[in-house]
């Protein structure tokens, strides 16, 4: 199993890989707060997410409400078919900005 890394791929696009879980998401949680430093819109690929649990979805609820308490736009892209599964659980689909 692979630690959960978040990758800058360009000028407010990130790459989320590896497993996220309660044991990771905590730390991508302190080590995002950079993320949020200005008001350029931000966009998260998730296509590296190997597994994940309701504590992955829980972090994408979080950095939602930062960037919206902010006022930046933030955009989910290419979201793994299990971690797609547990938001429509938990009727998050239509509340994530999901492409």
């Amino acid at each position: 199993m692979i630690d959960a890394v978040l990758c800058e791929q360009g000028p407010g696009r990130y790459a989320l890989n590896g497993c996220l879980s309660f044991k990771t998401v905590d730390r991508l949680l302190r080590d995002s707060a950079g993320l949020f430093r200005n008001s350029a819109p931000l966009v998260v690929d998730l296509s590296g997410v190997e597994r994940t649990d309701s504590a992955g979805l829980a972090l994408l609820v979080e950095w939602m409400k930062i960037a919206r308490r902010l006022g930046q736009g933030l955009t989910f892209c290419d979201m793994p078919e299990q971690m797609l599964e547990i938001a429509r659980t938990c009727g998050l689909v239509d509340v994530l900005p999901i492409v």
